[in-house]
């Protein structure tokens, strides 16, 4: 939870209980709470390996057992994985802690190369006694570390609450402490650093973290997952523990990135702070549960951070084409013909829609795998998209996390006695895998865990159970059976959701005593421990819902191998979503699942998208859409958007034209809100409806699949060396080449966006083609009437695009392509388009057709094996000459087909049918 306000003392006091929450209690509490007389440790028996060392470490003193025992001998493993990658991992000597199973996460190999050691772009640096660490660049040794966890480059302490109210937040010291239930490890930043990441969470400090410089407070980034309706400044769906860091150097007015992350699945803060008169930020973590295990990414450029991120976690899964389209949703849809009707009056509109979703209204009784008998009869569901594949077009319904339970035949027949119903993948899902089966998450004792939500009591699925993956393949195979013919799936409520607190199904709930582990098993975490509280560890992080059973699985559920919920909460999403993922990928061998999902953790790219969750319809979520979109690029989570118009509350005609646009540069486009809400569907409204056709673009993600680069970027990403763009955060570029400038409030007819590159850029107007008279380096007043969306080019470009853009994807795609370039003041430009089939799962035939110009020339050349269909029909060249030509050629013959306009400098060649297959030529003179 990011605290951005005072926190009052009885908040503090009920949800974070740093303290004894009984003042009786004082005397037994067992635990110090307080982390200055912790010891640190001392490092021991270094012994130098190929690629690092391995060191041990013992506590330097007596023990603080400030939240728990503490650890007395641990094992420091440095290696240096590749030349931009350096892995320094801090675990008990025990493994009795729990990491993460490579089952879940397997994360890319060190390339076991001795030489990294001395060609490494980072350099592990330590002190003996007190342990300490500190990384590096060997180009730089005398410059500010990246990380450093040194007492004496920390501010001194003790420090008094940082954030006023909240004690948690006193500064106590900054050794290193491990202790079964509370690890703490604290480095030094530069002053006000800027840091981006951390999440998922919207931030009111923007894209880039609030680090308490400048009259802010800071913030408490807490690590657990929640399914709370897109709060500010606290908890949500998803947990990423990674950041990168950009540093400026005033002196040489360049700039050099770099990025961490905290591999570990545990509930934790991670707090970024800088106390009253320091000359230093820090980060600290304080986690409950799991180990200190880093990776340190060199860069040094933002992109290439995010792309040594993904080189590890696993870069993005590929999306089929069509899920760049136009998606429609809504709550409240409450039968199949008034979905229907949705479809016919978008094309009635002529408002392109590639896919049509359905929410719970399919459902019946709220519950998984099924279709609601009256309102959604499984042969009308059928044959409505039986139509929809006809046209084109796709589907795509709603999972949630859990399965309703049922108890036997009886229960089945009171609650529905539709034949339909009994026969459907939910009887099946229940019924067919009894506790026995071991697909359930269970009770301590060994019982079903019964949580409670939309179907009532429910059931959830333990994805580290064996069985799991076959059960959710017959389920969804059930379900297709029964009339659903999904194209892709949408993951909801997979934090996972409970609306009690513990199993209440089966009457066992939560005791008001924590429960604590009794039996020991290495390598089982909480669950193997002796003693620990499995409901209420000593160290409370700053859930945004309190004690952290609240309205999820409880902390003491069990998992298949001995893991519990309090060590493994976090993993929940991603494991349904890797299930889902590679179950399609069996029911329709070869093609490209596709996946929308709110829960994420890192590696979650590999297997699915991420809408950004249930916002509201107000102009602050537009705005806030668009840092997260840039958050989850970072993340390598690439195919993200906001429900467009927001879910909850009623939209306006103006800002649901505005979004509309804005959305339409965003890699998942889909307009979606919540029952009872006024309808907001895009055809509601003439201006909607024009804004919403005008700003229909599709693009193709292989950079961010076959490299991890992301598709939407910070403008800092390419012109990292500009100070005043670090915080920008209300314009974003698609690629390198794009600029997109929105309106992001009400009654504007003019929006103010600064153009990078402080003149050495030539900026120009994607619709009119004029070349902007910006102020270099602040802001320029663009006019912005409604219907109308900013969008401008990069010079030194060439982008494909389809000429004729039609209803659909597949549409389009089958029409001819068109060439935009525009020209540096040096003529230069280039760029490249890959194409392939747009559904197979690579490795797949592709071709990559390369774009190049300079003076009076553009060419084209293509290498791959995939053959393109459709032909070049265009070419616009901006910036192409002073003078109209006196000569167009292609191929070196000349033609008559083509325009010039000595104003815009723009020269455009039609009627070209050239073969992308082949090499090509355009030149003028």
């Amino acid at each position: 939870m990011i605290i951005a306000r005072a926190v009052s003392a009885r908040s503090a006091s009920l949800l974070f209980h740093q303290a004894p929450e009984n003042p009786s209690t004082l005397l037994s509490d067992p635990f110090a709470r307080n982390t200055s007389f912790c010891p640190g440790y001392l490092l021991s028996s270094l012994r130098e390996t190929p690629t690092g060392l391995v060191a041990q470490l013992s506590l330097a003193g007596t023990a603080c057992n400030a939240f728990g025992p503490d650890v007395a001998d641990l094992i420091l493993e440095v290696t240096y994985d590749t030349e931009t990658r350096l892995h320094v991992n801090i675990y008990d000597a025990a493994k009795s802690q729990l990491t993460i199973p490579t089952s879940v996460i397997q994360l890319a190999s060190s390339l076991n190369d001795s030489s990294l050691k001395d060609k490494s772009d980072l350099v592990f640096n330590h002190e003996r006694s007190p342990f300490a660490f500190w990384i590096t660049r060997p180009s730089q040794p005398d410059d500010l570390p990246l990380f450093d966890t040194r007492t004496s480059s920390l501010p001194p302490t003790p420090i008094p609450p940082v954030i006023v109210g909240d004690n948690s937040t006193a500064l106590d010291g900054f050794p290193l402490v491990f202790e079964d239930q509370y690890l703490q490890l604290a480095s030094a930043l530069p002053l006000g650093a800027n840091m981006y990441g951390l999440g998922e969470v919207i931030a009111s400090s923007g894209f880039r973290r609030d680090i308490g410089t400048n009259g802010s407070t800071g913030t408490i980034q807490t690590i657990w997952t929640r399914g709370a309706s897109d709060p500010i400044d606290e908890n949500m769906y998803g947990t990423h523990p990674f950041y990168l860091e950009h540093r400026y150097n005033g002196t040489t007015g360049r700039s050099q990135s770099h990025g961490v992350l905290h591999f570990s699945a545990a509930g934790s803060d991670i707090l970024l702070l800088t106390p009253p008169t320091s000359p230093v930020s820090l980060i600290e973590y304080r986690a409950i549960g799991g180990t200190l295990d880093f990776y340190f990414f060199s860069g040094p450029s933002p992109q290439r951070v995010v792309e040594q991120y993904g080189e590890l976690i696993g870069l993005p899964t590929w999306q089929p084409y069509w899920a760049f389209g136009f998606h429609l949703c809504r709550w409240g849809y409450k039968t199949v013909n008034e979905t229907k009707e949705q479809v016919e009056d978008m094309r009635a509109a002529d408002i392109p829609l590639e896919t049509m979703w359905n929410d719970i209204d399919l459902y019946h009784a709220a519950r998984d795998f099924t279709t609601d008998p009256v309102n959604y009869p499984g042969k009308e569901v059928k044959s409505f998209i039986r139509n929809l594949v006809v046209h084109h077009q796709h589907y795509i319904p709603i999972v949630d996390a859990a399965t309703p339970h049922i108890e036997n035949e009886t229960d089945i027949r009171h609650r529905a006695a539709s034949i339909e119903y009994r026969q459907a993948a939910c009887w099946f899902v229940h019924n067919s895998y009894p506790a026995t089966r071991d697909v359930w998450i269970k009770n301590p004792d060994g019982s079903e865990y019964i949580g409670s939500g939309r179907p009532g009591y429910q059931v959830y699925p333990d994805w580290f159970s064996e069985n799991s993956p076959m059960y959710w393949e017959e389920a969804l195979r059930n379900w297709t059976e029964l009339g659903v013919g999904f194209s892709g799936l949408w993951l909801d409520l997979n934090e996972a959701v409970s609306q009690c607190i513990g199993s209440c199904g089966s009457d066992i709930g939560l005791p008001e005593a924590s429960l604590r582990a009794a039996q020991g098993q290495p390598g089982r975490g909480a669950g193997g421990q002796k003693g620990v509280d499995l409901n209420r560890p000593p160290y409370a992080i700053h859930n945004g819902d309190g004690l952290l059973a609240n309205k999820t699985i409880a902390t003491n559920a069990t998992h298949a191998g001995g893991y519990v919920e309090l060590d493994v909460h976090n993993l929940w999403g991603l494991m349904e979503e890797k299930t889902t993922y590679l179950t399609l990928l069996t029911m329709r061998s070869g093609k490209r699942p596709f996946l929308i999902s709110r829960s994420t953790f890192p590696s979650s790219g590999k297997w699915t998208g991420h809408w950004l969750g249930d916002n509201f319809s107000q102009w602050a979520y537009m705005y806030f859409s668009i840092q997260g979109v840039l958050q989850f690029q970072l993340f390598q989570i690439p195919m993200v958007g906001a429900d467009t118009c927001g879910f909850s509350g009623n939209t306006t005609e103006e800002l649901c034209n505005r979004w509309m646009q804005l959305s339409a540069f965003m890699p998942f486009y889909r307009n979606h809100n919540v029952m009872g809400a006024l309808p907001q569907e895009p055809y509601r409204w003439q201006s909607v409806a024009q804004a919403s056709r005008a700003a229909m673009r599709y693009t193709l993600f292989a950079n961010v699949s076959l490299h991890g680069t992301p598709p939407v970027r910070a403008l800092f990403f390419e012109f990292p060396d500009e100070p005043e763009l670090f915080g920008v955060d209300q314009q974003f570029l698609i690629g390198r080449d794009i600029l997109v400038t929105p309106v992001l409030e009400p009654n504007a007819m003019t929006v103010d966006g600064v153009f990078p590159g402080r003149g050495r850029v030539i900026w120009r107007d994607w619709h009119t083609h004029e070349v902007v008279n910006a102020s270099s380096g602040r802001n320029t007043s663009l006019s912005a009437p409604l219907g109308h969306i900013n969008v401008h080019i990069r010079d030194a470009s060439a982008l494909l695009l389809h000429a004729r853009p039609a209803y659909t994807t597949t549409e389009t795609r089958a029409g001819p392509y068109e060439l935009l370039v525009s020209q540096a003041a040096d003529g230069y430009a280039f760029g490249t388009a890959y194409i392939d089939d747009g559904e197979s799962l690579p490795p797949t035939p592709n071709t990559t057709v390369r774009f190049e110009a300079s003076r009076g020339r553009v060419s084209g050349t293509a290498k791959g094996h995939f053959h393109i269909a459709q032909c070049l029909e265009t070419i616009t060249v901006l910036g192409a000459s002073s003078r109209r030509p006196r000569v167009v050629e292609v191929n070196e013959e000349a033609t008559g087909k083509w325009e010039f306009d000595e104003k815009l400098k723009r020269l455009v060649v039609r009627d070209l049918s050239l073969d992308l297959n082949k090499d090509w030529a355009l030149t003028w003179a």
